[in-house]
């Protein structure tokens, strides 16, 4: 409801019709003034924030200290006390997101692959079997140059250049590039991404494997370039796939919930959606803790982010038993029939989204 004062005339400006109070009891539109001050719109604006920050704050009290409540009085018609959860989907997904993408280390911290060293090119592993060639010509007989060498020469292998010190593996050695110092390791990455993209001889296979070796070219030598550039483009398609497990959740919920004849499916999506808005919530918290721990040093923040993390399928138990208002049994019984369908419909979305990235190359 605006502030703005009521009309004289008593004509909706939107379809003409005779308007017998405030709003328009054919279009809904509201009579009122159409000129408006700066100070009026203001404080409309002012008042429609701390509107939606109202029932934005209530809602999410209820939804992190009652698990299943929103969901339940949300169906039943106490509607107006809390956030709808669509817009409220909408809301926390799309901070979850900017947040998980604009945080330094959060994508690596889940990837776990060190980014000190690089890929050795084919000329620098040229020069260096060279190099040892002509030692080992000279006279220099030493099984490690042997084997070094062999390395450089078999292609199948790719070699790993870094600048500090590490556990690189047993075959990592010393060795000086254009008067700079590093550490040569031996390197498999490339062997497991050709494995795993081993294809076959349909049309299909063909198409997807003419595109892996297209995208392949791009990074030249450089296979761990190449699996963090993979990783990131899926990564980034990652809200498109929990967009889409959203209907796939709430029929599971459907189909273990049948005999419960008074829940439509729209009510299993409602519960869904607050359980997804409540994750969200939670692996915000969950990133907030873990850079406080890298901030501090502190362990104690690593365990509470550990504990919350875990608390997540509590959550879900709690939520399905005062949702459902089923006996715990009955209630422990589905939620891990739900975790494990899930998990089944999550891996199949998630292919189909990896055979979808390979296309998109």
């Amino acid at each position: 409801m605006s502030h703005q004062p009521e009309r004289a005339e008593k004509n909706c400006l939107n379809c003409g019709t005779t308007v017998a109070g405030r709003y328009c009891q054919a279009c809904g539109q509201e009579n009122i003034v159409t000129k408006q001050s700066f100070w009026a719109l203001t404080k409309h604006f002012v008042y429609d924030i701390f509107h939606f920050d109202g029932k934005f704050f209530d809602t999410l009290a209820s939804l992190l200290l009652k698990p299943g409540k929103v969901a339940r009085e949300y169906i039943s018609g106490k509607r107006m006390s809390y956030l709808d959860p669509i817009r409220m989907y909408l809301f926390t997904s799309a901070v979850f997101f900017l947040v998980f993408f604009s945080t330094s280390g959060v994508t690596d911290n889940l990837v776990r692959i060190d980014d000190d060293g690089r890929t050795m090119t084919k000329i620098e592993r040229l020069e260096y079997a060279s190099l040892l060639n002509y030692q080992m010509k000279s006279g220099t007989q030493d099984s490690v140059l042997q084997t070094q060498l062999n390395y450089l020469l078999d292609t199948t292998y790719s070699l790993r250049l870094y600048t500090t010190k590490g556990d690189w593996g047993d075959t990592a050695v010393n060795i000086r590039l254009d008067g700079k110092d590093y550490i040569m390791s031996v390197d498999s990455m490339s062997e497991r991404i050709e494995a795993d993209f081993n294809m076959g001889s349909s049309w299909l296979d063909r198409k997807m494997e003419n595109k892996w070796k297209k995208y392949k070219e791009k990074f030249a030598d450089d296979d761990r370039a190449l699996f963090l550039d993979l990783v990131g483009n899926f990564m980034h398609k990652f809200p498109y796939i929990l967009f889409i497990s959203l209907p796939f959740f709430a029929l599971i919920l459907k189909l273990l919930y049948v005999r419960r004849k008074q829940f439509f499916y729209s009510d299993h999506a409602i519960f869904t959606l607050y359980q997804y808005i409540f994750t969200f919530l939670l692996l915000l918290i969950y990133f907030m803790l873990q850079g406080l721990h890298d901030w501090t040093g502190w362990g104690i923040f690593r365990l509470i982010a550990v504990l919350l993390f875990l608390s997540g399928g509590v959550y879900l138990l709690l939520a399905m038993k005062r949702f459902y208002v089923q006996g715990w049994g009955k209630t422990i019984l589905k939620f891990i029939l739900l975790n494990i369908l899930a998990f089944l419909v999550m891996n199949m979305i998630m292919l189909a989204f990896i055979v979808f990235s390979i296309f998109q190359l």
